[in-house]
């Protein structure tokens, strides 16, 4: 069936428009409380990002849970995999997360993971769905739920985080700059590197509600590198907004993204001969990135763009390691769901045990040249409407005929945002410029 109002990441969109709104998250927390929350002293965590928008909506959920009869659990600021783990440790039978990730701070949205850490599954989702088209009904007054705050949620993430790698280990006489992209990461992260031993300098860390990943974070990264250069840091480590993405930057200034931090921890993994199956990619993954772990002995399977497809790939198949470019990992032996935090660390690790630095773990990996141009849409067709015309699929075999087969091109709608992604990868640095433009044109005069 098709999804009425989730989308491939839960629900998300421009804060008061669409369904992101007090009145429908107000359903949307019933709807869920009804589902999720069958069993009797059920209960459900909230967790949000920075956004100053995360009260209002939280308050809308928190209302509707509780008119279902659901106990709520309020967390606060957390990462997305703070509140995966935590769910599954205080053994609640859902977590929400209230955020838009990488997005500006005027756009907001809600996810939801089941009580064992997971995203939920399409057949929850639709229940959902279903219960939000009917009307509210408020349970009777000794069975409504009642709200707690949850005082030690950020230490007991800490200490999690922490034990995802060795109790041995230690980063004592490593400078690390850390950017926090001003989102829900800004009161963890620092403190999980200082503890490991490491010295830590802290920027996107001063959360105001209005300035997540304004400039800062996985998504801008120039401030990160312009720091770690500023402080002659060994390495630096930029979060996305709700701290599941993780770009990384080494002494140089060097930019290392998703598919750099999966081969550094599949290599380690594989020397330690503890990577079994194979890396699960995406169609993004960069091909350099395959001949790469092909040397090693080490399949790549790709997936459609996305960490839960990652997921879903890794669960079928056993496997523990997949991420995708922009920086989400996947760490199944560590922990449910793509964390930033605990990829880093998976780095640091190889770090250590190898006595390598940042760059030199990346040196096997030769990636092809890439070009990515997100393009915007307008209000006159959809995603799906510039995708059929007949004239942007004659642009798309006259590109893939120029390539000659040295590359690939891939043409795709966001899953969150209102764009379509012009991505072609090449041998030659300068024909995948001029053909990503070529192409990318041509959908901006459909859009």
């Amino acid at each position: 069936m098709k999804r009425k109002y989730f989308g491939t990441d839960g629900i998300r969109g421009r804060v008061g428009e669409g369904n992101i709104n007090p009145e429908f998250m107000l359903k949307l927390g019933w709807a869920a409380g009804r589902v999720l929350g069958k069993e009797r002293g059920s209960k459900v965590l909230i967790g949000k990002d920075t956004r100053i928008s995360g009260y209002l909506l939280e308050s809308a959920l928190e209302a509707g849970l509780v008119a279902a009869g659901v106990d709520i659990h309020l967390i606060g600021p957390m990462p997305t995999p703070g509140i995966a783990y935590l769910t599954r440790t205080l053994h609640a039978q859902a977590g929400i997360v209230i955020s838009a990730s990488h997005n500006p701070h005027f756009d907001n949205g809600v996810k939801f993971f089941s009580g064992d850490g997971d995203k939920l599954s399409d057949d929850l989702e639709l229940a959902i769905e279903q219960e939000i088209d009917k009307p509210l009904v408020t349970v009777a007054s000794e069975r409504l739920g009642k709200a707690y705050r949850v005082q030690d949620a950020a230490g007991r993430y800490i200490e999690f985080c922490k034990r995802s790698i060795h109790w041995e280990m230690h980063f004592r006489g490593t400078k690390i700059v850390v950017d926090c992209a001003n989102g829900a990461t800004y009161h963890i992260a620092p403190h999980v590197f200082e503890e490991l031993g490491a010295e830590v300098i802290t920027i996107g860390a001063r959360p105001d509600g209005l300035n997540i990943n304004a400039g800062v974070g996985s998504t801008h990264i120039g401030a990160l590198q312009q720091a770690v250069l500023e402080h002659q840091a060994d390495l630096g480590i930029a979060l996305d907004g709700d701290g599941d993405r993780l770009m990384m930057v080494d002494a140089d200034g060097e930019v290392l993204d998703g598919d750099d931090i999966l081969y550094i921890i599949a290599n380690s993994r594989f020397s330690q001969g503890c990577l079994e199956g194979a890396v699960v990619g995406t169609k993004m993954t960069n091909l350099g990135l395959e001949h790469a772990l092909e040397r090693l002995g080490v399949p790549l399977e790709r997936t459609d763009v996305g960490d839960r497809f990652i997921m879903m790939r890794l669960r079928e198949q056993s496997w523990v390691l997949g991420g995708e470019p922009s920086g989400h990992i996947i760490c199944r032996d560590r922990t449910t769901t793509g964390d930033g935090i605990i990829s880093a660390l998976q780095v640091l690790a190889a770090m250590f045990e190898s006595g390598k630095s940042l760059k030199e773990l990346r040196s096997g990996l030769v990636k092809y040249p890439q070009l990515l141009e997100n393009v915007r849409l307008g209000e006159r067709r959809s995603a799906a409407e510039v995708m059929a015309s007949s004239r942007l699929s004659a642009a798309l075999k006259e590109v893939e005929l120029e390539l000659g087969g040295e590359g690939r091109v891939l043409l795709r709608p966001s899953g969150t945002e209102p764009l379509i992604r012009v991505m072609i990868e090449g041998v030659d640095n300068n024909k995948v410029r001029m053909l990503t433009r070529q192409l990318a044109s041509v959908v901006e005069q459909l859009a």
